[in-house]
This record gives structure tokens, sequence and C-alpha cells, in this order.
């Protein structure tokens, strides 16, 4: 799919992956079924000029526009929500994308309205609920859909809605945005897992908002506990690595340097995107935090490497605006070269290198991108570990840090390390490099 922006300063844009269309024909839906409130608060004023301010002003090329929760029950609301979205699209080309909503819980009318907004409106993509009236994502009616989504290859965006039941006292007391969309979101992607939705349909592209929730700290839980839900028929066997695979997360809300460590202890930098949730919060408000954000992503060794892939390179590629849009042999690029170092809380030494040599030892076995990790110990001071890395590319580097054997090492070693830095190292001559590196050309 083609696209031409707005702006000449497209490649340094932000590309915003979360915010939402609140139209007059949703609100007049809601009103007429008395579900203005049932999200437990007023839903904000949505403005298409306003929302393109404030993009101008914080500096985001593309927002990508879902409809906001709660759901309407009439399948005429939603085809109009989606006809609007449609239509901003048209009027702001380069500026907005949307993800169309879905008539759940009618599969049926649900695969329809998909291929309607897919094949009619040009949709972007797809936007479903946690659950709705307590259909959640991962129950087994809804394989119909994903098989239809998986032949498109299309990518989903979730987001919470309000839990079903839900016990209004503490709804009351604690707003569900406050706590309960993290647990509604982790518990309707949970319920995906158990039943490898994302894994059995590989080429859905799920996008889970929120930093991913509470999932990076239960997952650890789910994958101890999965054995012993075996032995009683609870669950099946889970793919971990073939479902995490297919999510990316969004960072909206109250991201922060320590956050985007902890997902990245369950997946890569490649699948992490910004977004906003504008309008739910001040442009100020959100601006601010764009601004952290940036100064952030500069300043820390560990993530610096991966600003722009965050802030509009993986979005960019996840819907195909990526202008470097290439095939895989012509995405090779120059090795990528660095030195890790590494300082080892120094009672858990022993155990990290033990962990630490499984995972360079499996590395150089079964990647052929990985083309060295050296590690070296200092004499003075054996807890500063420093591991020479080179990889055959910036694809290959990203494909280690999917690996399972690295996964489990970056997991199980978390509470081991007092501190990392990852500085990129510029070799003087490529050419060179490739003449004593061949095993990437095998």
């Amino acid at each position: 799919m083609a696209l031409t922006f707005a702006l000449g300063t497209s490649a340094q844009g932000v590309f915003d992956v979360h915010s939402h269309l609140i139209t007059s024909d949703f609100l007049a839906a809601l009103k007429q079924e008395n579900r203005l409130m049932e999200e437990g608060f007023p839903l904000p004023k949505f403005d298409a000029e306003a929302h393109l301010k404030w993009m101008d002003e914080a500096g985001i090329q593309t927002s990508v526009l879902t409809l906001a929760a709660p759901q309407p029950a009439s399948s005429q609301a939603i085809r109009q929500a989606n006809e609007a979205a449609a239509l901003l699209k048209k009027q702001h080309p380069g500026r907005f994308l949307f993800c169309a909503a879905l008539p759940l819980p009618d599969v049926e009318a649900a695969i329809k309205e998909a291929k309607y907004a897919l094949d009619s409106l040009i949709a972007d993509g797809i936007k479903l609920a946690t659950n709705v009236d307590g259909q959640y994502l991962g129950a087994p009616e809804l394989d119909t859909l994903y098989a239809f989504l998986n032949e498109r290859a299309a990518v989903v965006i979730l987001h919470p809605h309000r839990p079903c039941p839900v016990n209004q006292q503490v709804m009351q007391q604690t707003p569900l945005a406050m706590q309960e969309y993290l647990s509604e979101t982790t518990r309707a992607v949970a319920n995906m897992l158990t039943r490898n939705v994302p894994c059995r349909y590989p080429n859905v592209k799920l996008i889970v908002p929120h930093l991913g929730a509470y999932l990076p700290i239960a997952l650890p839980r789910m994958k101890s506990l999965a054995p012993v839900m075996q032995q009683t028929g609870l669950v099946g066997d889970i793919d971990w690595e073939g479902n995490l695979a297919s999510l990316y997360f969004d960072l909206a809300g109250s991201h922060s340097p320590e956050a985007i460590r902890t997902l990245l202890s369950i997946t890569s930098p490649s699948h992490l995107l910004y977004g906003s949730d504008f309008p739910y919060a001040a442009p100020v408000a959100l601006s601010k935090g764009l601004s952290r954000m940036r100064q952030y992503l500069t300043d820390e060794p560990d993530l610096a490497p991966f600003k722009e892939m965050i802030l509009h390179k993986n979005a960019e590629k996840l819907f195909g605006l990526s202008a470097t849009d290439a095939k895989p042999e012509q995405q090779e690029g120059p090795m990528i070269v660095r030195i890790a170092e590494i300082e080892v809380v120094p009672e858990h030494l022993e155990e990290y290198l033990a962990i630490a040599g499984e995972v360079d030892r499996l590395s150089m076995e079964r990647e052929p991108g990985v083309i060295c990790l050296f590690p070296m110990q200092s004499d003075d001071t054996p807890n500063r570990i420093r591991i020479l890395e080179i990889y055959a590319s910036e694809e290959a580097y990203q494909k280690h840090l999917r690996t399972e054997h690295f996964q489990k090492y970056k997991q199980g070693t978390l509470h081991m390390v007092k501190d990392l830095k990852l500085p990129l190292m510029q070799p003087l001559d490529q050419e060179t490099m490739k003449l004593i590196f061949k095993k990437h050309r095998k």
C-alpha cells in the first residue's frame, strides 16, 4: 500500500498508533442505548482540527484512529463510525489512518463488516475490544473471524473495555481507566495465549495497548503454572514463543525507561510503538509526555539505539508505509557491532556466567546471523563483563532478540544485572570486516 505524506519531514515525524475517534453519531447511539457512562467516566470531545493542531505542535506525522469505548450495540452506529474514520483519512492524506470497529458479538456480521472496511473503506486494520457483552478475545467462536483476518494479514489493535461482569461498587471507588483496564487487557490477552490464538493465526499482527498492561509480570507466573494446569487438563500445550512473536505493544499511558525495560523482557525493540491515547488527556500533558520520551530515548544508553524505531520506524513498517520496505536480501545493510558492558551483582556472578554462557553457545550454534558473541571478564573486577557482539545485519540482530534462548536469558538475569550499557561501535572498514567474518554469507 502506497501513501504520500502531507509533510516533507515525514521521515522524522512520530507515528501514533493509539488515538480515538468520537463522532456525534457514536455519542447519539450511546445516548439512545443509555450507555454514555458505561465506562464510568464521560467521553472526551473529539475534533479533527484540534487533533491535527496538536499533532503539528507535537511533531506527530500520522495518527491511527480507533473507535472509543464503549462499543454501541447498533451495527449501524459502528458502520457510521468506520465511514467517518475513512472520510477523515481521505480528507487528510498521510495524517490519519484507521482501524475499523466490528459489530461483535455477532461473528458473522463482524466478518462482513471487516471485509467491507478493508475492501471498500480501505481500513488500515481492525480494532477489537477486550470483550463485547462477555465475549472475550480468545473465545472459540471467534476463530472464524481470526481465520479471515489471518488471510488478510491484518493489523489488529486491542483496547480494554468494561469487564463483564463488573462490580459496580469497585468501579465507583476505582475508575476503570485507573486499574481495571490493565487487568482487562491482561485477562483478554492471557485468554488468547492459552488457546494459542496468535501462533495459530500468525499473519495477524496484534497491538497490545498501555505497555502490555500486566503481561510482562504475568507471563513468568503463567509459564511456571502451565505444567500444573496441563496435568489437570485445564489448559493444553502453549507455544509461548510463537504467540509472543505476533504481539506488538504501544507505549500509551505511564511510560518510563523502567517500564520499557520491563516490557523488553517479553518482546524485542522492533515490536514497540508510540501511542498517545488522544483525546483522553489534555494536549499539553501529551506533549510533555512525548517530549520526556524523546529525552530518555536519547539519554538512556541501552534505549537510545531504538529511539527512531519506537517513535516511527516500527509503526511505518507494521502498517506498510516504510520507505525502505525492501525484500529481505535487500535489507541486509551493514553489520551491527558493539561491546556490551555489564556489571553483575557479585553474589549472582556464578549463576549469571552459566546462563550467559548457554545463550552465547545457542546463539552461535543456531543463528546464522550471529557472527560473534565473545564474552570477556576483567581481572581486577570479575563481575564486570564485556561482550563483543557482531551481527550480520539489523534484521539478524532483531531476530536474535526474539529467540527463545535470548528471552530466557533476558528474563532470567534481570535481577542479576546491576548496570548495562550497549554502546554501538562503528567499524572503520566494513569491507575488511566482511573478509574476516564470512559466516553470514554461507
